[in-house]
């Protein structure tokens, strides 16, 4: 797993390196800042919304590359991206700290911190749901750690004697902590550990599983349109203790500020617009409005997304940004 994940982020630091990060035009002027999407739907609509302030109020080109959460942090940290949206702080937190010690990266705001994130299952897996019919099979499934009791619940296909339990993709920083959780509260007898390719593939397979009726758990985190969409509970933990979580992630998951930062090269070169990503702020419910209306209908894109958002929240992102570079991202919407 490593080596896969070595390949792909070197795969991925060659597109940075040959893309580059924000170029200089005449007299310094800053002609465009790179955005990095480490592939979930928040972000991309996070990078959207900035995106468009950025590229109608300011005059700058923009533009995305994408990778994993790993490649996209090291290319944003060696300056091949120029700003960064969400930047889970806990779930990067070595990385993520080492940057900021060695100003390698700049934090301007806190885009929210009112997130929750671990092991879920469909309510209707421990309540029912008399509407749907659904009675509920393990009504005393509470903690993480109860999930020994039930796994012929959530029978692995490919090993029907044991659960699958569905971890984040392999790349994804969180992927390791849900395997040493995994470890910690004893599962990997009775489950299978199993790591899908994409935040698409969980979304599909909890999708199915909630459209059945059926039990399903699995990893996943809020704002999402997943959790706005469907009524998941969040399994407990032990209360978090920093201790006990550096050294067998066996708490609940810390306080994650999920905060919005650039690389140390751009307060100088484009002072304005980290003025603009220093208000930066929304919050899990602001940013659910988006990603429920992402997935209202199909083929709904992040930058259609971001348009909506902005035309219903205009009170909220126009308070970023003066009253000039606000009527020229408004007429351009409106256009």
């Amino acid at each position: 797993m490593k080596k896969i994940l070595l390949l792909l982020s070197t795969t991925v630091l060659l597109v940075l390196s040959a893309c580059g990060g924000s170029e200089s035009g005449s007299e310094g002027e800053i002609d465009k800042l790179v955005f990095g999407d480490a592939g979930w739907n928040s972000i991309k609509v996070h990078n959207s919304i900035a995106q468009k302030i950025i590229e109608e109020g300011y005059g700058i080109d923009t533009e995305v590359i994408s990778g994993s959460t790993a490649a996209t942090l090291t290319g944003f940290i060696e300056g091949d991206i120029d700003v960064y949206m969400e930047i889970w702080t806990e779930n990067t937190k070595e990385v993520y700290e080492n940057a900021i010690e060695s100003g390698d990266i700049k934090k301007t705001s806190v885009n929210f911190d009112d997130n929750t994130q671990g092991l879920y299952v469909p309510t209707y897996v421990i309540e029912g749901d008399e509407e749907r019919g659904i009675e509920a099979v393990a009504p005393d499934l509470k903690t993480v750690e109860d999930l020994k009791k039930y796994p012929e619940l959530f029978a692995d296909p490919a090993e029907p004697d044991k659960g699958r339990l569905i971890n984040a993709p392999s790349g994804w920083a969180v992927e390791k902590t849900i395997t040493q959780k995994m470890e910690t509260y004893g599962l990997n007898d009775t489950f299978v550990n199993f790591k899908p390719g994409s935040d698409a593939a969980i979304v599909a397979s909890l999708t199915d599983a909630y459209k059945a009726g059926e039990p399903w758990v699995g990893y996943y985190w809020s704002p999402t349109a997943v959790t706005a969409k469907f009524d998941l509970t969040l399994l407990e933990e032990p209360e978090f203790d920093q201790e006990t979580w550096e050294k067998t992630k066996g708490t609940e998951f810390p306080p994650n500020d999920v905060v919005v930062a650039v690389h140390k090269d751009i307060p100088e070169a484009a002072p304005e617009v980290v003025k603009f990503l220093n208000n930066y702020e929304t919050s899990s419910a602001l940013t659910e409005d988006a990603l429920m209306y992402m997935t209202s209908k199909e083929d709904i894109s992040a930058e259609e997304a971001a348009i909506w958002w902005m035309n219903e929240h205009e009170d909220v992102w126009t308070k970023w940004v003066p009253e000039d570079v606000a009527k020229k991202v408004k007429d351009s919407i409106n256009e």
